[in-house]
């Protein structure tokens, strides 16, 4: 069961990470996500309300498969494609629609699927005494899900934006989603984006 609404706390000082809402995870991209176009005017509607609490993140892709550790030469040699040297720039630039919120809200570059894989982004929300991080975006069981489990490790409070997430996989997905609200109970919050304007106001 999801929480119920008498559940929720008030969001404060909170950040919005909006993850991946890039060209290459969009229709027509290398790595599509299609219902991304479903979810977009839910995300835009979050971002235009918080736009100086929004922080996008890309992951960028190495120039080669060697620029990365371990097995991420293998990933990345299996999606040669991907690499920096295969794509056209603008498939890692956000969605145009979002880059017009581009300052207030800011972007910060990832090398792997969590937001914290940047390591400044944790030290820049502990100096702005953000405790509340609000997630939504691209993939629900990939980098939203590593961004989860790194925001929970560091302890923050997580509030999931269950109508702003996409993924490729509905069985992925759903899967997710489940784990979220049997698994993190006082840790990760699950919302409407209804709810959330309700429950944060700056």
């Amino acid at each position: 069961m999801r929480s119920s609404k008498s559940e929720v706390v008030k969001i404060q000082d909170a950040v919005h990470l909006c993850i991946d809402m890039q060209n290459i995870f969009a229709p027509g991209g290398l790595w599509q996500t299609p219902w991304m176009e479903r979810v977009l005017p839910t995300i835009v509607e979050i971002v235009s309300r918080h736009q100086d609490r929004t922080i996008f993140t890309r992951f960028i892709t190495p120039q080669e498969p060697e620029d990365r550790p371990g097995q991420w030469q293998t990933y990345f040699r299996h999606w040669r494609q991907a690499t920096r040297s295969h794509l056209p720039p603008s498939a890692l630039d956000i969605v145009p629609v979002l880059t017009h919120y581009v300052p207030p809200a800011r972007i910060v570059d990832k090398p792997a699927y969590s937001a914290f894989s940047n390591p400044h982004l944790a030290g820049l929300l502990v100096e702005k005494s953000i405790s509340t991080v609000v997630i939504s975006g691209a993939e629900t069981d990939v980098c939203v899900l590593s961004t989860v489990l790194s925001a929970v490790d560091l302890g923050f409070r997580v509030v999931i934006v269950e109508d702003a997430l996409c993924s490729s996989s509905d069985v992925g997905h759903d899967a997710l989603m489940t784990m979220y609200r049997t698994r993190f109970h006082g840790q990760v919050d699950l919302v409407t984006a209804e709810e959330l304007a309700e429950f944060w106001r700056e």
